[in-house]
């Protein structure tokens, strides 16, 4: 039997995708998304997803190339339905051991051309690739600095929720309190809320270190992010630390 092609799973895939659409649960994630996100749904809930990216898996394991899953994925967040982005970037998080630095400018460029124009979909490519390539080649973690000058508000959130997996282990601290720096003036509220994701992930093994960098750039830094970054501090530091960094901008 013929290997696969990436084009032969993706018709395959969006078939499965469709045979097991749910209007209902199309209509609760219309309902849980903004409108202004623009968003399109198949219906599926995880279990029906996870079945599909099992069998996507099974019809290629041990014969793809990184090539091939890199092909696959990007056509599958080509499509406009929420369901099948989120299967090209697990399809292609299965073939980590393969993952090589290239990706990086692959995952900018899907970004930058609102391939992820959605935060479920830009955290997932985040959280699934590019923060494993930068764990398996921690030389390219200062590459994401750059990400923060994107004029694409996924670029930008992206630089700050690739680096929480690291961030929440101790890892690349000076990288994402730059990242977080370079961020304070973004306008973006999705944004401020993945800056203060990251800041609160970076506390978690260094809590001085975070207040020290709250206490210093606190009144600059957007109140969500600051409610994000000291959520997991004791209640009366938190109260501490929002009327010491008073005088930021409110959002």
């Amino acid at each position: 039997m013929p290997l696969p092609t990436p084009a032969t799973l993706v018709r395959e895939s969006c078939r499965r995708l469709r045979a097991g659409a749910d209007p209902d649960v199309a209509a609760g994630l219309h309902a849980y998304f903004k409108k202004a996100e623009r968003l399109r749904f198949f219906g599926l809930k995880a279990a029906g997803l996870r079945a599909i990216e099992r069998d996507v898996l099974a019809c290629v394991k041990g014969c793809w190339t990184l090539s091939d899953a890199v092909a696959y994925a990007e056509r599958m967040l080509r499509r406009p339905e929420l369901e099948a982005k989120a299967l090209g970037a697990m399809v292609l998080a299965r073939h980590r051991r393969q993952f090589e630095p290239r990706l990086l400018p692959a995952a900018r460029n899907w970004l930058a051309a609102g391939l992820c124009a959605s935060w479920a979909t830009t955290d997932a490519l985040c959280s699934l690739v590019v923060a494993e390539v930068l764990r398996r080649f921690p030389d390219r973690v200062a590459t994401l600095r750059s990400w923060t000058r994107s004029r694409s508000l996924w670029v930008r959130r992206a630089a700050a929720v690739s680096l929480v997996p690291l961030a929440r282990r101790g890892q690349a601290l000076d990288t994402a309190y730059a990242v977080a720096l370079a961020l304070l003036g973004d306008d973006e509220d999705l944004v401020h809320k993945a800056t203060g994701w990251l800041l609160r992930e970076a506390g978690r093994t260094d809590v001085p270190r975070l207040e020290r960098f709250l206490l210093r750039h606190g009144p600059s830094l957007p109140r969500t992010a600051l409610r994000y970054a000291i959520e997991r501090l004791p209640t009366t530091r938190r109260r501490q630390l929002m009327a010491q960094t008073r005088g930021g901008p409110m959002s």
